[in-house]
């Protein structure tokens, strides 16, 4: 992963140039006056750390699995938010770890937290580094240091039930590892995240994370059939069931916990059979509405395909609907949705879904611009750095709200970021769709200020704001981490946030685990 930006360097993509003049034409946008800092000029902070907590921590997990070399530090420095690689091009290292620990097992877990809370250090689960929340930056106020608990060595496939479709899986294992393992048994997670080429399944768990194929395959959360979980005061073994009626479930505390309650550290998943046929197309609604009506009446009469998504027309303008085609502009296009069905029955719902879209309005547009979709499917990420070197802010949001109030929540949060910013490109798709609502996710992309982090934090509590006044969810799947924390606690309130403070004591009674993150502060206001 690159260390400012996003994911392979050989992989970097130039803006293509209609792009490019769009921006340039539209925002007036300009090349940055100072050159982003190289990995030498990162300046990092003195570790912090003593050396009776380096010795210590060498005794739990080995000589050769704690570090502190720079290269190691910045490599464990912050997500991969825009404010993130803001911060790291202009060789900002402050928030860097002062060590990274990497455990091999559940009981070198245990033990780096039992020392941790026992030194005051707080500790910073690690998978793949792709929070664009500020998921990874600790508090150190209060703290003899941080440490990043690097998740990587654990990394195995334990065991598949094929009978159950359950496989045992280890948290540090990256998600394209993971599927080579189960297509060898002829099984499949189905989960396609933007983030799927870097990301973790413990961070997949710990984050609520939503694939590109959830219509067909569910959240990740469904695919959650139970996990074991080191606290700094024991082990959590949840989930021995298919369903359950012994209580509350305690697996919900754990998915979308963001590390602060404990550390994953096995994984039993709901696994499918890998689908013998894929076929992905793509159809052109008139408007956004037309667009959203078609997909509510899959989502809710079906045949739901695999994937369901729907760009809006400026999404759909500028190109960015399907990636693999970037450079052409196309201002009459209406709005694009891309739809692809998987598995062995896909001939048979494709014919269905193909009857209903076209009664409701939909024109057919043939393989290309599924297929293009699919082959350009994460390289987003690979386009924001390229808007941040040629002078743009470029950073997404997103929200999710029931059918009946997905219009307003669209106008106020575009209304909220046009209010802030000027004139921005804000751009939007629905990308996860379910019976009784769906997700918005925004694109957003303006000229740089002379304070890009100030300008993104304004445009970002505005767009939170309106979201809450809205009525949607602060996050449908990138999660709270440091930057939703506030709009959290308005969103579940004043009582739910005693819930999660009391939750945090009991687990964690020290405060060690990613402190600062996902539990709203002290001080937090409440309407």
């Amino acid at each position: 992963m690159l260390w400012s930006g996003w994911g392979d360097p050989a992989k970097a993509a130039d803006l293509p140039e209609p792009l490019r003049k769009l921006l340039v034409d539209l925002l007036g946008l300009r090349p940055p006056e100072t050159p982003a800092a190289s990995f030498g000029e990162v300046r990092l902070p003195p570790v912090a750390l003593s050396p009776l907590v380096l010795t210590e921590l060498r005794g739990v997990v080995g000589a050769d699995h704690v570090r502190f070399d720079d290269d190691t530090r910045i490599r464990h420095t912050r997500g991969k938010s825009t404010p993130d690689l803001i911060r790291m091009r202009a060789g900002d290292g402050s928030d860097a770890p002062d060590a990274v620990a990497l455990p091999g097992s559940h009981e070198e877990v245990l033990e780096v937290l039992r020392l941790c809370a026992a030194h005051r250090v707080a500790v910073v689960p690690f998978g793949g580094g792709t929070s664009v929340v500020g998921g990874l930056v600790a508090t150190r106020a209060g703290f003899a240091g941080v440490v990043a608990l690097d998740l990587s060595r654990l990394n195995r496939l334990r065991s598949v039930d094929e009978e159950s479709m359950i496989a045992d899986l280890e948290p540090g294992m990256r998600a394209p590892q993971a599927e080579r393992l189960l297509a060898g048994r002829g099984l499949t997670l189905g989960h396609f995240p933007q983030s799927y080429e870097y990301a973790t399944l413990g961070g997949y768990a710990a984050a609520r994370s939503s694939g590109q194929a959830s219509a067909g395959y569910g959240r990740f959360d469904d695919m959650v059939a139970g996990l074991t979980v080191a606290t700094p005061s024991g082990t959590l073994e949840l989930g021995r069931a298919p369903k359950s009626a012994a209580g509350p479930d305690l697996r919900q505390l754990v998915l979308g916990s963001e590390g602060a309650f404990g550390v994953i550290t096995s994984l039993r998943l709901r696994v499918r059979r890998a689908p013998a046929e894929k076929v992905y197309e793509g159809w052109r609604f008139a408007s956004f509405a037309a667009g959203r009506t078609a997909l509510r009446v899959l989502a809710q009469r079906g045949p739901l395909p695999t994937v369901l998504r729907l760009s809006d027309e400026t999404e759909t303008m500028a190109g960015l609907a399907r990636p693999g085609e970037l450079g052409g502009l196309d201002t009459d296009a209406g709005c694009l949705a891309i739809v692809g069905y998987e598995g062995d029955d896909a001939a048979a719902r494709r014919e269905s879904a193909a009857s209903a879209l076209a009664e409701l309005g939909g024109v057919y547009l043939g393989a290309q611009p599924g297929e293009s979709w699919a082959h350009g499917r994460y390289a987003a990420p690979y386009l924001r750095d390229s808007l941040l070197a040629a002078g743009a802010t470029a950073e997404t949001l997103e929200t999710a709200g029931f059918w009946s109030n997905l219009p307003r929540l669209y106008d106020e949060v575009r209304r909220a970021l046009h209010a802030e910013l000027g004139s921005p490109l804000v751009m939007c798709h629905i990308s996860h769709v379910y019976e009784t609502g769906a997700s918005l996710y925004f694109t957003v992309v303006t000229a740089q200020s002379g304070d890009p982090l100030g300008q993104w934090e304004r445009a970002k509590r505005a767009a939170g704001e309106a979201i809450i006044g809205a009525g949607g969810t602060i996050s449908h799947h990138h999660g709270v981490g440091r930057d939703h924390r506030d709009a959290y606690a308005e969103e579940i309130g004043e009582l739910g946030v005693a819930v999660l403070r009391a939750v945090k004591d009991r687990l964690d009674p020290s405060g060690v685990l990613n402190p600062g993150v996902l539990i709203p502060s002290a001080t937090a206001s409440f309407r």
